[in-house]
């Protein structure tokens, strides 16, 4: 095949594995109203890069709607950051790029699902609460039919549940259909950077001994070290008192130390981490994995599947002296002994 063909046939493979994401963005008639748009200005003007990442977040699940069925995306994320983010797969689009704008944020919601859904599975039918840390603009309690049986606690800043309240409640005088599929909701206006933070959680109704889930999506690394490792310790040791299963996603060392960084916590080992604070099961995947990739990364060239195939130990790309930059996705669990289980059951 001669250079030519060989670049028109690479051109065509990666025109055919383009997303389906619309060329024309169209903004939901609910984030013209006043007060939504109220709202969003509010946000703009007043919330920090930590807060704001709920939006991008939320930018990222609306724009990936044929992955991700979300019904508050476009209303969470807002204008803006819809904008923003559409303008960076477009212009992925016109460059032909390998790795599309937003990617990252899809296929990392979609390993949370699945995983929340294995791990509620994994109970057998008891008794089970998922806490959300740094929930921002989740809205899995409305999108999810697995939490049907489950207490669902949102935690994050006073500011930040209060305006995605609102947000809801303007989505629910817009529209019939929506409706939330958890069991219960109860939103926690905590700051988990403070020592008291779980003596917080349990006076809103959080039941230590009851089977918990706990997601970190995009919150350990916003953290100082000491920080992520007591809300990490603190979780671990629930697993003595009932079945406890942690999901949450980690940056190595170069992810959270490139110039301007904004994040602090990291971890290249956290399979190795983990079970040293008290889990007994660790599972870790890299995007582009078999079961974190979703089907969104065709391209072999693209460039968590070339980072897959370089030893984790790599801190620098030898291609092109760029670090290594990678986001593990972590699944950690542990349970009591039995008898220690039985004991701390005994009065449910």
């Amino acid at each position: 095949m001669s250079e030519i063909e060989k670049q028109k046939s690479e051109e065509e493979e990666s025109s055919m594995a383009w997303p389906d994401i619309e060329e024309e963005l169209v903004i939901p008639e609910v984030l013209h109203s006043e007060g939504v748009k109220k709202l969003h200005m509010s946000i703009q003007s007043e919330w920090d890069y930590l807060q704001k990442s709920a939006c991008q977040t939320a930018a990222g699940r609306a724009l990936w709607k044929h992955v991700i069925h979300d019904p508050l995306a476009h209303l969470f994320a807002g204008e803006t950051h819809l904008r923003n983010l559409h303008t960076k797969i477009q212009t992925d689009r016109l460059n032909n790029a390998r790795e599309i704008s937003g990617v990252i944020l899809a296929v990392r919601t979609l390993w949370f699902d699945t995983r929340i859904q294995a791990a509620l599975e994994s109970f057998h039918g008891e008794a089970a609460q998922v806490v959300l840390l740094g929930a921002g603009m989740d809205a899995r309690s409305y999108r999810l039919n697995c939490l049907n049986k489950s207490d669902v606690f949102e935690v994050d800043f006073q500011d930040v549940l209060e305006t995605k309240a609102s947000l809801v409640q303007a989505a629910v005088n817009s529209r019939d259909d929506l409706r939330m599929t958890a069991k219960s909701l109860v939103r926690v206006a905590i700051d988990i950077r403070d020592n008291d933070w779980f003596e917080q959680l349990k006076k809103s109704g959080f039941l230590p001994e009851i089977n918990t889930v706990w997601v970190l999506e995009g919150i350990l690394y916003y953290l100082s070290h000491t920080e992520a490792m007591q809300v990490l310790k603190l979780i671990a040791d629930k697993c003595g008192l009932t079945s406890t299963v942690l999901l949450a996603d980690f940056m190595n060392k170069p992810s959270a130390t490139l110039p301007n960084s904004v994040f602090h916590f990291y971890s290249d080992w956290p399979e190795q981490l983990l079970p040293s604070l008290g889990f007994s099961h660790v599972k870790l995947s890299q995007i582009g994995d078999p079961d974190a990739n979703f089907g969104l990364l065709h391209d072999p060239r693209n460039l968590f599947n070339k980072l897959l195939r370089l030893p984790r130990t790599a801190q620098i790309h030898p291609d092109d002296g760029k670090p290594c930059c990678r986001l593990y996705l972590v699944e950690a669990s542990g349970s009591p002994p039995q008898d220690n289980f039985l004991e701390n059951h005994v009065s449910l």
